[in-house]
């Protein structure tokens, strides 16, 4: 269920919008203002943000600023809404981060049809068909089920490794360098349909360390992990 955050001073438009994604199956949640918006980013951790512009306290733009010059959510789309709508407005928008920019009064049926647009450009990737995958000194074969570890030249080791451990590094050494966060990492290791939380990564990635050296998976603060590259 992508979860989305709504921010507009109008308590009208935001039933309004809020009934509508509720009723195409997201899951949303809301705020008045860019200050108040910055904090339930944080506390939520949305798929998408969409913004008012004209705001107190912090406007849109200023609010799309400050979200995308956080590393932690500076890939999250928004989408702009705005009763400004000329051509210099929509383009202090973009330029300002928003990925879309849509003039109010909306139709609620593009609305919602730009949103899912933005939503198929993240969704995740899905892991290569690749069977064997080699990085450094660790092979792990999928096929087998097996991780090997080359050392003393040609000669290697297995290193057993239970079955959600496996999955996961076999995720994040087949995105080599790319940043995931735990979020991601559940929803492709364990399933959008399977409640865990966010703590399980940290434990699955933590034991991996333990049985193969801290040097493969990379801890990148206030975002998540990669495999080195």
């Amino acid at each position: 269920m992508p979860r989305i955050l709504l921010v507009d001073d109008e308590p009208d438009l935001l039933q309004l919008l809020r009934y509508r994604l509720e009723r195409e199956g997201f899951e949303v949640f809301w705020a008045e203002d860019g200050q108040e918006a910055l904090q339930k980013l944080r506390e939520t951790r949305p798929d998408l943000v969409v913004l008012d512009v004209m705001m107190p306290r912090m406007d849109g733009v200023e609010t799309c600023k400050r979200i995308r010059n956080d590393v932690a959510f500076a890939q999250i789309p928004i989408l702009m809404l705005t009763a400004r709508t000329t051509e210099n407005d929509e383009i202090l928008g973009l330029e300002a981060g928003a990925d879309d920019y849509l003039p109010k009064p909306i139709s609620t049926h593009l609305f919602i049809s730009r949103l899912r647009a933005l939503l198929r450009r993240i969704q995740p990737e899905a892991a290569p068909e690749i069977e064997v995958a080699s990085m450094f000194d660790i092979r792990v074969d999928r096929e087998r089920y097996l991780v090997l570890r080359t050392v003393e030249g040609a000669r290697e080791e297995e290193i057993r490794l239970p079955r959600k451990e496996f999955e996961l590094l076999y995720f994040l050494i087949t995105h080599p360098g790319k940043v995931y966060s735990r979020q991601e990492i559940l929803n492709q290791v364990w399933g959008s349909e399977v409640f865990v939380v966010d703590r399980t990564v940290d434990v699955h990635v933590r034991k991996i360390r333990e049985k193969l050296g801290e040097e493969y998976i990379e801890t990148v603060k206030g975002v998540g992990y990669r495999f080195k590259q």
